[in-house]
């Protein structure tokens, strides 16, 4: 991974991948919390990312979600709500590894203890006929974010108790999930046919944008992290596609997202 003169390409050039960061998600959070007037208050201790915002919009409408005073990203609002008698905070519309890694940085100096991230993701290996959920367990490094928090690799790998906590109780459920890896793209609109047949041969199940990323900095910084694909396009190459089922998937998300918080807080805490 060199430059035609042989030098490190400059995303891998004076990286220390075990020395601290001089910017820190708790200072910035200080500084805008002094600027807004925000006081110091905790989120829920489960989170989640919903990148395409379809989940916040579904639980706004229903007025099932309030808005958090106490959250002082400057780029987003979060959401508290219940579902099945337990509270969450949801981020919407975070779409992106780096802006995935920047919001789940904040979320866990603000005392975040475990975040699911919920990702729309296009079909590689036709498996089934989307919709349907994937359990992430690795992803493929076709982003940069991933090389700021670990060494170069071809995936980031998700904690295996993680995926094993959330295997069971879904397989309880009328919803279509399966465990598998996806290919993290910071470039949705150059997948090519070549890269995609490559991703196909190697076995992975779908395509999206955050979850190499969320991987990687879940094992620097030794925070839980769980990421899940929703299958729901065939990337634009059918008629009809990118259709999510009943309220854009939104009630299916959070059957998953509820099944694996409550394994999580029922004591199976890695």
């Amino acid at each position: 991974m060199r430059d035609d003169s042989g030098a490190p390409l400059p995303i891998l050039r004076h990286k220390d991948h075990l020395a601290p960061s001089v910017f820190t998600s708790d200072a910035f959070l200080r500084e805008a919390r002094r600027q807004k007037g925000i006081p110091n208050g905790p989120v829920p201790d489960v989170c989640v990312l919903d990148p395409d915002g379809d989940i916040v919009r579904y639980l706004l409408a229903a007025g099932r979600a309030r808005r958090l005073s106490a959250w002082a990203c400057y780029h987003t609002d979060l959401y508290a709500f219940e579902h099945e008698g337990s509270r969450y905070g949801i981020v919407g519309c975070a779409v992106g590894a780096a802006f995935a890694v920047l919001v789940a940085e904040e979320l866990f100096a603000s005392g975040c203890r475990f975040l699911v991230s919920m990702t729309s993701a296009g079909q590689v290996l036709s498996v089934r006929t989307p919709p349907y959920f994937i359990i992430i367990d690795r992803a493929l490094r076709d982003g940069g974010t991933s090389y700021h928090y670990l060494p170069p690799a071809e995936y980031s790998a998700a904690d295996g108790r993680l995926i094993r906590l959330a295997e069971e109780p879904l397989a309880g459920t009328n919803v279509a999930v399966q465990v598998g890896a996806t290919w993290t793209t910071d470039a949705p609109f150059r997948e090519t046919g070549e890269a995609i047949a490559a991703a196909e041969h190697d076995g992975i199940l779908a395509v999206e944008m955050e979850a190499a990323a969320l991987y990687a900095f879940a094992a620097a910084r030794n925070r839980p992290v769980l990421c899940c694909a929703h299958v729901t396009n065939q990337m634009g190459r059918v008629e009809g596609d990118f259709e999510k089922g009943v309220a854009d998937g939104a009630q299916e998300s959070l059957t998953v997202i509820s099944q694996v918080a409550r394994r999580w807080r029922d004591g199976a805490r890695p």
